[in-house]
């Protein structure tokens, strides 16, 4: 089947010459290395259009709300610190963008979520800090750090990772409600994580990325699982009071 060039185009640059000549013009849906490698990469693609917007409700809900209640700061201090590292080390590895593009965008709306948990927190002066030291710390990772250096980082990014999500399970277990948590977010993180293990495992031959996938998208499962049995339930500062 011959496709017009608007449509070949796009096709050929996701998947390559190779994969479009067996799977588009000669229909050869015995290929499994290609259509494991095609499916991989609309994965990809999706995780990265996904995570361009997965955070954007969180970051809706708590300016809504005009509070951050029930969010951890240290989880998202961890956490924007492990995307920064990720992002800078796949970066600076040219590795295909479809395999790590969505860090990019969490790297930045996990510094808005930061920073706006300490401006409703009134703490002006250290939302002014954070915002300097994440500038910083991104411009020395992508530029200035030996690459060595960085597959260090990149190593300790695993159990930075997953300490980010145990602050956040911990603050959820103890109030016994997810507070200000948007679920579309906790949801669409535990998708792309597990998508992330497939694309992982079938275009790059990286053991470490594919361990922090894995435990990521566990720990992501923790989290979807207390946001359904926590469903409705407010903070108990947040529940209206008993007449007298």
């Amino acid at each position: 089947m011959l496709l017009p060039a608007p449509l070949k185009e796009p096709i050929v640059a996701l998947i390559g010459d190779q994969c479009y000549v067996s799977l588009v013009e000669d229909f050869d849906l015995t290929d499994v290395p290609c259509i494991k490698y095609a499916i991989s990469k609309a994965l990809g693609f999706g995780i990265v259009v996904g995570g361009s917007i997965v955070k954007i409700p969180q970051i809706l809900t708590i300016m809504n709300a005009g509070s951050a209640r029930g969010l951890s700061l240290a989880s998202y201090l961890l956490e924007t610190l492990a995307c920064c590292i990720t992002f800078a080390y796949n970066w600076r590895q040219g590795n295909p963008f479809s395999t790590y593009g969505e860090t990019c965008f969490l790297t930045v709306q996990n510094i808005i979520i930061t920073l706006l948990i300490l401006f409703y927190a009134q703490r002006y002066s250290e939302t002014s800090l954070t915002l300097v030291g994440y500038i910083a710390i991104l411009y020395g990772l992508t530029y200035l750090i030996p690459f060595w250096v960085m597959s260090t980082l990149y190593a300790a990014t695993i159990p930075i990772s997953l300490a980010s999500k145990v602050p956040q399970i911990y603050t959820n277990f103890i109030n016994k409600s997810t507070g200000q948590l948007s679920v579309f977010a906790v949801v669409n993180y535990f998708a792309g994580t597990t998508a992330r293990v497939f694309t992982t495992m079938t275009e790059l031959d990286d053991p470490l990325m594919l361990t922090g996938n894995v435990l990521a998208s566990v720990l992501n499962g923790i989290l979807l699982i207390q946001v359904l049995l926590y469903w409705g339930k407010k903070l108990e500062d947040e529940k209206p009071r008993k007449a007298d």
